[in-house]
């Protein structure tokens, strides 16, 4: 019996975003724009390609059972990459999350 390899969290998002018929980029910037702890949301393309991708993100719109899908793959609050570990800024508190 072979054990069943788990997709990396980017693969898992990767997915989520293509079944909903978007770009990953769209997905990801679409769901900082929804964050209610989230002031502002800052993008650095290199390309003409990559500002237009980025920038299609802004009439996206994330239904809840999407976002329920993206907080299966990474929890509220949970840090993927150790080495980012360090500071938790109070957006990150229990409270001042989406649920």
């Amino acid at each position: 019996m072979t054990a069943r390899v788990q997709p990396s969290a980017s693969a898992a998002l990767a997915q989520l975003a293509a079944e909903a018929g978007l770009s990953l980029i769209q997905l990801a910037l679409a769901f900082v724009l929804r964050h209610p702890a989230i002031s502002s949301t800052i993008i650095g393309p290199r390309t003409m390609e990559h500002l237009e991708g980025q920038l299609s993100a802004v009439g996206v719109s994330l239904g809840d059972d999407l976002l329920d899908a993206v907080d299966a793959v990474v929890a509220p609050g949970v840090t993927l990459n150790p080495a980012d570990d360090g500071w938790v800024p109070p957006s990150l508190a229990p409270a001042a999350r989406r649920r």
